[in-house]
């Protein structure tokens, strides 16, 4: 795969921010001892106004974690949003293909639930996020690809799939991926590859991901609040592996 944005850097991205107290905390643990670059935000969520305000007094990178599958724990006061965000999480969740499928029942449910959660993160935050991604991986299904909920352009930076070799996944999988980050790579800005830790750990393949990180941009997904993520994440042969790396975020790319 060839280096898209013609640099070497590794972005190490904590999920779920603001989503509870706990998820906040643990990911800020994490970010003030030098053990992650990001974090990626939920809107509308029970700690999100605190994760908020946390992110400002740091100075974390943070980016929009879209919502399509869970519930909102926070405050709505806009009937229609919880409404249509309901009718998505129904669909979404109905069967593991549904993201596969375009329903355009829902075309005006996800324009609304999206365009909400960005100009909520605007309210909290004061500014666009530096990157877009989606709880469960969301961001990816099938209406909102085809119909371009996120905004195109140069400057907008989104998640892509997750990257895998020949002996972990099928052909056909592999190739659905890779044709999804084509048609990203046309609309977007994107690293080079994808990976997650808890996966990377499970499968024994973090040393060749480092690897990667060397010679191209890639992206490992956290959660913190995971006891086994957060043993490594704090460990010392993590550390001293990360040292030896370029760290950045998506606002630096």
């Amino acid at each position: 795969m060839r280096n898209i944005l013609g640099a070497s850097v590794i972005i190490i991205n904590a999920d779920d921010w603001g989503r509870s107290r706990t998820e906040t905390d643990a990911a800020l643990s994490c970010y003030k001892n030098g053990r992650i670059t990001s974090v990626s935000a939920m809107v509308f969520m029970e700690d999100s106004d605190r994760a908020a305000d946390l992110a400002k007094e740091t100075g974390i990178d943070v980016g929009l974690h879209l919502n399509l599958t869970q519930n909102f724990s926070g405050e709505v006061h806009v009937r229609p949003l919880r409404e249509y965000h309901d009718h998505i999480i129904r669909y979404l969740t109905s069967n593991k293909y549904a993201f596969l499928i375009y329903n355009p029942a829902l075309r005006k449910a996800f324009q609304y639930v999206c365009q909400a959660q960005f100009d909520q993160f605007m309210r909290l935050y004061g500014k666009p996020p530096s990157h877009i991604d989606g709880h469960h991986h969301q961001h990816l299904c099938a209406n909102m690809l085809l119909d371009r909920v996120i905004p195109t352009g140069e400057k907008e930076k989104v998640r892509r799939n997750f990257y895998f070799w020949p002996d972990e996944k099928g052909l056909m999988n592999r190739t659905y991926r890779r044709l999804v980050d084509l048609l990203l790579a046309r609309r977007y800005r994107l690293t080079d590859y994808f990976f997650a830790l808890s996966q990377c750990l499970q499968n024994d393949r973090l040393a060749r991901v480092m690897e990667l990180a060397r010679m191209a941009t890639v992206e490992i997904m956290t959660h913190p609040e995971n006891a086994i993520e957060h043993a490594y994440l704090m460990s010392d042969h993590y550390l001293a592996t990360l040292g030896r790396l370029e760290k950045g975020t998506y606002s630096t790319l």
